[in-house]
């Protein structure tokens, strides 16, 4: 039996995967890119090396046992732990173009509908029930421990690297449209302690890893303290609503401008937020509060529009604001729902409220 995600997510996934892209993440001591091009330039100069095919195969879908075909939940939970056992046990070169024999854009889509598989796990976690995050996280760290034996296994191919770097773009790039420091955060730890991470990277997934365990869901986010542009002093705490919308933002930030029209464009959250149902608290860190009170008067009326006049948010490590804007979600308790969240996944949680 093949498993797949819908038809609807997979389509979503593959066209924001093809408009973002994959990219060059710069952080390791030599790039796929780089490996490839010393490959071929070594076979270039020798003139009798032949050439690697770029795929000599597809990426195999997983096989599931008959006996979870009435189980939704224990066919779930079996394919984000067997996901890749096709894979990563079948043989074939790693070159520039493709991992395992399988061609890095075919790479690629398996990692976004996996990750969207993990995502409709995690999705029936709450604060009070963890079970379901706890099985995806599980996943991800048996994920990371199968690219790891596939690589002490032949120690000088480059599959540990190619897949560690697209994972962390995928899940943990502040512009991925499938980030998700939850899901990253059981690979990124076992990446920095991995024998076949070089000592460079070491560090960086250590400091990853400690960004990925601030705020993480379920947890109470610290509470701060703000000014209005009338002056008027408020706290994250002392905002009493079903649900809050805690928005980090910057006055004239086009993304910003995107998110504000995308939440504004559901007609229902002005209702929402005069039933208490809903606050958003739209909050600038920075410290150029004149360009801030000049735009100000952009913002919806309706929300909660303040700064930080203690300057201190930006630096205090009490959230985890890689880039603006940055969204979460919190429940009345100001537990986290969603961190550094994608608009669309805030809005469908909201539309089914």
């Amino acid at each position: 039996m093949k498993v797949n995600v819908s038809l609807l997510t997979a389509a979503a996934l593959m066209l924001a995967c093809a408009c973002w892209g994959p990219r060059n993440t710069g952080r390791s001591s030599g790039s796929a890119t780089d490996a490839g091009a010393g490959d071929d330039s070594v076979s270039s100069l020798m003139g009798s090396a032949p050439a690697i095919p770029a795929a000599t195969r597809h990426f195999p879908s997983v096989q599931m046992p008959r006996v979870y075909g009435d189980d939704p939940a224990a066919a779930a939970e079996y394919a984000v732990e067997h996901y890749w056992d096709g894979f990563l046990n079948g043989e074939g070169p790693t070159t520039p173009k493709s991992v395992l024999g399988v061609l890095d854009e075919e790479v690629e889509q398996a990692l976004a509908n996996y990750i969207a598989l993990l995502g409709e796990v995690k999705e029936d976690a709450t604060p009070d029930n963890l079970a379901p995050l706890k099985m995806a996280q599980k996943g991800v760290k048996k994920f990371f421990s199968k690219i790891e034996e596939r690589q002490l296994a032949d120690t000088s191919a480059k599959t540990y690297l190619r897949l560690t770097e697209m994972v962390s773009h995928y899940l943990y790039d502040p512009n991925s449209p499938l980030r998700d420091e939850d899901l990253y955060l059981p690979f990124v730890e076992a990446a920095a302690e991995s024998a076949c991470t070089s000592d460079d990277m070491r560090n960086a997934y250590r400091y990853e890893a400690r960004q990925c365990r601030t705020n993480p869901f379920g947890s109470k986010v610290p509470d701060f303290s703000y000014s209005d542009i009338n002056g008027h002093k408020g706290s994250l705490y002392g905002v009493k609503a079903d649900y809050t919308m805690l928005f980090f933002s910057n006055p004239g930030c086009e993304s910003c401008k995107e998110i504000i029209k995308d939440v504004m464009g559901r007609g229902y959250i002005e209702s929402m937020i005069a039933n208490r149902k809903l606050a958003v608290v739209n909050i600038y860190i920075d410290e150029e509060v004149s360009k801030w009170r000049d735009y100000s008067h952009n913002y919806p009326s309706c929300w909660i529009n303040g700064y930080d006049y203690t300057f201190s948010l930006r630096d205090s490590g009490k959230y985890d604001i890689r880039a603006i804007p940055s969204l979460y979600l919190l429940d009345s308790q100001k537990r986290v729902l969603m961190k550094d969240a994608i608009t669309e996944n805030v809005l469908k949680f909201l539309d089914k409220i």
